[in-house]
């Protein structure tokens, strides 16, 4: 545990990326009618998932330390992300620990564990993380109503400690686009651990 958590502190800020796309904002979204599998035995696409104004996607898994820090924040963004009427999609695109930490059976009980409410869905063989550029767990992409991106990057400024949160970069970008109005801060840094991805 300690190697990995050194492992993923080094990674902060870090781009981590493995020969996969780089999405820029105002790109489309591709794979979006890809099915994939969740916990709770579902074939879903991000078309299925995506609502009237968007769809927001956040690269996770189960064991990575960051987050473990910021997944008690999950529920409530899937909660604000529903009451904007836009879509949430967590993807696991931890393609290299399928047979252990981040198998299907790993992530319903972890989802059980944390009271996971939202779609939970293995990313195949990495296939959006690589095509939309995913570098972290977690990374955020928010898609308006026709795919094309609009923010990415950090949940918000502050993984440690939710009650001292001083820019709620998701939240404040799911209220503009739900709004119509222009993103203030429309890309952040990702923050947290590799996505241990299947590389070509």
């Amino acid at each position: 545990m300690k190697g990995l958590l050194t492992a993923c502190f080094l990674l902060v800020g870090v781009l981590a990326m493995a020969g996969g796309n780089q999405l820029t904002l105002g790109e489309k979204a591709s794979h979006t009618d890809v099915k994939m599998t969740g916990i709770a035995g579902e074939d879903v696409s991000l078309a299925d998932l995506k609502m009237e104004n968007g769809i927001v996607v956040i690269f996770s898994c189960n064991t990575c330390p960051f987050v473990l820090a910021w997944e008690n924040r999950y529920n409530d963004i899937f909660s604000w992300a529903k009451a904007n009427n836009v879509g949430m999609a967590m993807l696991n695109s931890n393609y290299q620990k399928r047979s252990g930490d981040d198998s299907l059976e790993a992530m319903k009980e972890h989802a059980a564990e944390k009271g996971y409410n939202f779609p939970y869905l293995i990313d195949k063989e990495s296939l959006l993380a690589n095509a939309y550029g995913g570098q972290t767990t977690p990374h955020v992409f928010l898609f308006d109503k026709d795919f094309n991106l609009v923010y990415k990057g950090a949940i918000d400024d502050n993984f440690k400690d939710a009650s001292a949160v001083k820019e709620n970069y998701l939240k404040d970008a799911i209220s503009s686009l739900a709004k119509g109005e222009k993103i203030a801060v429309a890309e952040t840094k990702p923050t947290g651990c590799s996505i241990k991805r299947k590389v070509d």
